[in-house]
C-alpha cells in the first residue's frame, strides 16, 4: 500500500470512528441523479456562485470602500489629475495597475450576470415542469428568495465602483425610497447616512455585498442542497420511472466526474468572456457627480424591468394631500407590483395545490403541454417582463430609431395591458393542440409521409405504430379535472370547515382544468390496436391493386 493510500485510510478511519462519516458518505455517494440536460441549469448557477466567491476575494484585496476625495494619478491618462472618490480610484488601479485585475473584474461581472440568468432559467424549468409540487415547496421558496437576493447583490456589486453610471442607479434607488409616504425621507436619511449621496453608504453597501448577502447565500444554498439530497430527485416520465424510484447515475463516480468537468467548462467559458468582451468600462464614465443628469444610462438586464415599470406608469398617480406628496407613480411600479409578484411566486405551490386538491407527493415531472394553464401563466409572465425590460430602454430606442419617446411609451403601455393576456391564450391553445396531436399519434401511429392511391382513386397515408418508449411519454400522465362541489354541511348539520371559500376554489379550479384533453386510456389503445390489426388483409389487397395499376406510391420519405 502506498503512503498516500495509507494516509487516506487513516484519515477515513479517524473520521468514521468519531463522527460515523462512512454512513453519510455511503448515502451521499449512492444518491442517484437523473441524466437530463435541463438539470444542469441549477449547476450553472452553483458554479457561477463559486466563481463569484473566488474572484470576489481577489477584488477585496485592492478595492477601497470609501467616498473620500483623492487625486487620481494612475496610468489612465484621460483622468490624470482629476479629483475622484477613493472607491473609484481603487477600481481604476485594480483595472489598469494590478496584474490580472481587469480580467478578474470582468470575470466577476460576467459570472454575476450568468448567476442571475441561470437561477432565472432554472426556476422556469422548475415551474413549467411542476417540480415545485409537494414535497418541494420549501425548495421553491428558497429558490425564489435566492433569485431576489441575486438581483439585490448584483445591484450592490455594480454600484460599488462609484462611477457615473452606478451613481445614477443609486440616485434612482434613493428616489424610490423617498417616494414612500410620510417616512420616505427618514428612510433615505438612515440608508445613506444623511443627504444623498452621503459618505456612509458605500462602506455600508460594501459590507452588505461582501459579508451579509454572501453569508445568506451560503446558508440558503446549503439548505437547498440538503433538501435536494434528502428528497428524491425529480425525473421526466418514461418506462420504468415512477414516483417510488429514480433512474439515473450515482453521485460517485459517474456524476462526480460529470459535475467536475462541467464546472471547469463553466469556469472556462466565463473566463473567456471576461478576457474577450469588455463589460462595465467605468473609466469611460468618470467618477460620480450628483449634479449632472445622465441620459441613456441603463442598468444590468435583471434591474431593467424595474426601471421600465417606473417609466411606463403615468404621472397622474402623484398627488398632494394633508401637506404630503404621495408619489404612487413610483410606489406602484417599484414596490407594490414587485411585492405582489414576489408573493405570488412564493405561494404559488400552495395556490395550485389548493386548486387541484392534490396533496400527494410528486416526483415525476410534467410535460409543459400537459399543464396548459400553468404554461400559459408562465409565458404571460415572461411576456410582461420582456415588455418592461424593453420599456427600460425607451429613450435609447427613440434616439436610435428617431421616433417619439412619447409614442413609444404609450405603445408599450398598451402592449403591457394587451399582449400578456394574448400570450396566455395563445400558449394555452398551443398546448391543447399539442395534446390533441399526441393523442392522435398514440391511437393511429406517427405519420410516415408515404401516400398510396387505390385503383378507385382514394388516397391514404401509411401510419407507423409507435414504439413503447415513445408512447409512454405521451400517455404517462394523470388528467386533473375541476373540483366537484361538496355539501356545505355534514350529516350532523355542522358547517364544513372552509366551505365559505368553495365558490372561489371551484372557479380557480375551473380556470386551471376546465379546458383539457384527456389522455388515451388503455381501452382506447386496445381498440385502436384491434382496428389496426384488421387492416393488413385490406392493405395487401390495396397494394396489389396499386401494383397492377400505373399508380404506385405518390409520396414517401
Amino acid at each position: 500500500m502506498s503512503t498516500t493510500a495509507r494516509v487516506a485510510e487513516d484519515v477515513g478511519n479517524f473520521l468514521d470512528e468519531r463522527v460515523g462519516a462512512s454512513k453519510g458518505v455511503k448515502f451521499l455517494f449512492r444518491k442517484i441523479f437523473p441524466d437530463h440536460w435541463s438539470f444542469m441549469l441549477g449547476e450553472v448557477a452553483l458554479y457561477s456562485f463559486i466563481i463569484l466567491l473566488l474572484t470576489g476575494v481577489f477584488l477585496t484585496f485592492f478595492y477601497v470602500p470609501s467616498v473620500g476625495r483623492t487625486t487620481y494619478d494612475g496610468v489612465y491618462t484621460p483622468l490624470a489629475g482629476q479629483t475622484v472618490s477613493e472607491a473609484y480610484a481603487s477600481t481604476l488601479r485594480l483595472s489598469f495597475d494590478v496584474r490580472g485585475g481587469m480580467l478578474m473584474r470582468q470575470i466577476h461581472h460576467w459570472s454575476a450576470l450568468i448567476f442571475v440568468a441561470a437561477i432565472t432559467v432554472h426556476m422556469f424549468r422548475v415551474f413549467f415542469t411542476g417540480a415545485f409540487r409537494k414535497p418541494r415547496e420549501l425548495n421553491w421558496v428558497i429558490g425564489t428568495i435566492l433569485a431576489l437576493l441575486a438581483i439585490v447583490e448584483g445591484f450592490a456589486g455594480y454600484s460599488l465602483p462609484d462611477d457615473l453610471l452606478s451613481g445614477t442607479g443609486l440616485r434612482i434607488a434613493s428616489s424610490i425610497i423617498l417616494a414612500v409616504p410620510v417616512v420616505g425621507s427618514y428612510l433615505s436619511f438612515f440608508t445613506f447616512g444623511g443627504q444623498f449621496p452621503g459618505e456612509a453608504f458605500i462602506p455600508r453597501l460594501y459590507t452588505v455585498h461582501v459579508l451579509v448577502l454572501p453569508g445568506i447565500f451560503l446558508a440558503l444554498i446549503t439548505a437547498h442542497l440538503i433538501l435536494l439530497v434528502v428528497q428524491k430527485h425529480t425525473q421526466y416520465p418514461g418506462p420504468g420511472r415512477t414516483n417510488q424510484n429514480v433512474v439515473g447515475y450515482p453521485l460517485y463516480p459517474v456524476y462526480t466526474a460529470k459535475a467536475g468537468g462541467f464546472f471547469f467548462i463553466v469556469f472556462g467559458v466565463t473566463a473567456l468572456m471576461g478576457a474577450l468582451f469588455t463589460i462595465n468600462p467605468v473609466w469611460m464614465y468618470g467618477s460620480y457627480d450628483p449634479s449632472p443628469v445622465t441620459a441613456g444610462s441603463q442598468p444590468d438586464w435583471y434591474m431593467g424591468w424595474l426601471d421600465g415599470a417606473v417609466r411606463l406608469t403615468p404621472g397622474l398617480f402623484e398627488f398632494t394631500a394633508l401637506g404630503f406628496t404621495f408619489s404612487f407613480n413610483i410606489i406602484i411600479p417599484a414596490m407594490i407590483v414587485p411585492g405582489l409578484i414576489t408573493m405570488a411566486m412564493l405561494f404559488y405551490p400552495w395556490i395550485e395545490q389548493w386548486a387541484t386538491g392534490d396533496r400527494r407527493e410528486h416526483h415525476l415531472l410534467d410535460r409543459p403541454r400537459n399543464a396548459p394553464t400553468r404554461t400559459g401563466l408562465g409565458v404571460m409572465s415572461i411576456t410582461f417582463y420582456l415588455l418592461l425590460l424593453i420599456s427600460g430602454g425607451n429613450d435609447i430606442i427613440a434616439s436610435q430609431l428617431h421616433l417619439s419617446i412619447n409614442d413609444i411609451t404609450n405603445t408599450l403601455r398598451l402592449l403591457g395591458l394587451v399582449l400578456p393576456p394574448v400570450a396566455f391564450v395563445v400558449t394555452k391553445r398551443i398546448c391543447l393542440g399539442l395534446q390533441r396531436k399526441d393523442r392522435e399519434k398514440v391511437l393511429h401511429g406517427r405519420e410516415t409521409g408515404t401516400i398510396y392511391r387505390t385503383e378507385t382513386g382514394e388516397f391514404f397515408e401509411v401510419h407507423a405504430p409507435m414504439d413503447d418508449v415513445s408512447r409512454w411519454k405521451l400517455v404517462g400522465y394523470e388528467p386533473i379535472r375541476p373540483l366537484e362541489p361538496l355539501p356545505a354541511y355534514d350529516e350532523h348539520g355542522v358547517r364544513r370547515h372552509g366551505s365559505r371559500l368553495d365558490g372561489l376554489r371551484r372557479r380557480i379550479s375551473r380556470f386551471y382544468f376546465e379546458d383539457r384533453v384527456e389522455p388515451v386510456t388503455p381501452a382506447e389503445l386496445d381498440a385502436a390496436h384491434e382496428e389496426h390489426e384488421a387492416l393488413p388483409a385490406h392493405e395487401e389487397e390495396e397494394r396489389g391493386a396499386v401494383t397492377a395499376s400505373t399508380s404506385t406510391p405518390v409520396g414517401g420519405d
